[in-house]
């Protein structure tokens, strides 16, 4: 059982941090293993839920790549997937950077999923939930404290 660290998003640091993660990470979709990792990265962000970045050769998933891009003034431009396991694919699920930007450059090839279109994901044995909003793309886990941003209203602080 994973031991239930509180951490308050509020207390993140800005500019983000990148750390390593100590628990494993399985993420599934229809059932089947989407990606199953000790290995994971994530990124802290003053209130934001963690956004968790897994290494390419622990995923399970065929990811192809989608039009459309987007921009983050930490980590440099994003490229989006669509999520092939089995017989599902999950479109615009994952996003992933080629090229980081120097202080992120640990994320190279690395791939974060959006909770909301996967089935299940698991940090250690606590279960995720998706970020509010329609943007972001970090992971609520119950051990998280303080006002998340992504809902109506916090979008822009």
């Amino acid at each position: 059982m994973t031991e239930l660290i509180r951490e308050n998003v509020q207390s993140y640091p800005r500019p983000p941090r990148l750390e390593p993660v100590s628990q494993r990470i399985l993420i599934r979709l229809d059932d089947a293993v989407v990606a199953d990792t000790t290995g994971a990265l994530r990124v802290l962000e003053t209130h934001h839920a963690p956004t968790y970045y897994l290494p390419p050769g622990d995923v399970a998933a065929e990811l192809l790549p989608v039009t459309g891009r987007s921009f983050c003034e930490w980590k440099g431009t994003a490229q989006y997937h669509d999520v092939r396991v089995g017989g599902v694919t999950a479109p615009r699920a994952a996003w992933s950077y080629a090229r980081p930007t120097g202080r992120f450059a640990a994320l190279a090839g690395y791939v974060a999923f959006y909770a909301a279109l996967m089935q299940d994901i698991r940090v250690g044995d606590l279960k995720v939930i998706p970020q509010p909003g329609n943007f972001y793309g970090g992971w609520v886990t119950p051990n998280l404290d303080g006002q998340i941003k992504g809902a109506p209203g916090t979008e822009h602080w």
